[in-house]
């Protein structure tokens, strides 16, 4: 009976260790700026399926193979945390009005819409349910979450989630330090920089000094703007290259819609030109192809 239950207790610990093998081995691959396999982001999760920020929409960007999840965090009236972009109901569920004004209880009463502005069956998650969904499975960035990390925090240590999470912002990183400085060691932090900025250059300096960041997400309008080559020489063997193709002005244009059309000339450009080996997507099924037949994955 003892060692029946040895067994068992063997077999169990055995599945749990299994359980996190995947994200751990996506983990180690952003931390490792020599990796030049591409990570791919599914922006506010696998929202062309189900609706976006939803316990579907997730499950569904980790059976397409996306490497991290993106998921925006607002308050509930009653201080409960839930996924929604949007700081009002009105544009993704059949609820109207702030967040802000609405408990949990009311906003579980409520069903999210799909992207087509429809009903569906989904309600809306809480940040605890979300990340027990992701957890072991899939890399997570919080969006709109720096404010309040402090109360996101004890979420993630009782989820055990922490390792899994990635954070950004656009302070500059004496700021980054103040606010964050607790949980530098724990989490992944990424700075924002606007390549636009004249200033972008010693913003990036700043932060290889002071923390040496693991990847920057880079922001750019126009491709006639030459500093993003500069970064990526800058950049090569330190810190990894975040890009954004959800819309043309985020990285000169090269966007989900131009790589539709030319994947070549959009995703391509991103990461033969600018050297960028993480890029957040509306698009996540489409990039993986295309990362595919270039060995990227």
């Amino acid at each position: 009976m003892k060692r029946n239950l040895l067994v068992g207790v063997a077999l169990l610990l055995s599945v749990c260790l299994l359980a996190d093998e995947p994200v751990k081995a996506i983990r180690k691959k952003i931390v490792n700026p020599a990796n030049e396999e591409v990570t791919i982001v599914a922006h506010r999760a696998d929202w062309r399926y189900a609706p976006e920020n939803s316990i579907a929409a997730i499950e569904s960007s980790i059976r397409l193979g996306a490497d991290v999840v993106e998921l925006d965090i607002q308050k509930t009236k009653d201080g409960k945390l839930i996924l929604m972009h949007d700081n009002t109901l009105d544009r993704t569920t059949t609820g109207k009005g702030k967040i802000s004004e609405w408990t949990l209880d009311s906003i579980h009463t409520l069903f999210l819409k799909n992207g087509a502005s429809l009903r569906t069956k989904h309600r809306i998650p809480t940040l605890e349910e979300a990340l027990l969904t992701a957890k072991g499975r899939v890399m997570v960035n919080l969006d709109k979450a720096y404010p309040i990390f402090d109360e996101i925090f004890p979420i993630l240590e009782k989820t055990g989630t922490v390792d899994q999470i990635i954070m950004k912002g656009s302070k500059p990183v004496a700021e980054v330090k103040k606010d964050l400085g607790k949980y530098l060691n724990s989490i992944i932090y990424m700075p924002i920089v606007n390549l636009d900025s004249p200033d972008a250059l010693r913003q990036i300096e700043d932060f290889m000094k002071e923390i040496s960041p693991v990847a920057f997400e880079l922001l750019f309008k126009s491709d006639t703007n030459q500093v993003p080559k500069q970064v990526k020489r800058l950049l090569e063997g330190k810190s990894k290259i975040w890009y954004n193709t959800l819309w043309d002005t985020m990285a000169g244009g090269h966007d989900d819609d131009m790589s539709l059309e030319d994947p070549d000339k959009g995703y391509g450009y991103l990461i033969d030109e600018l050297g960028a080996t993480i890029i957040q997507t509306d698009r996540t099924a489409y990039l993986l192809e295309y990362l595919q037949t270039r060995k990227k994955r």
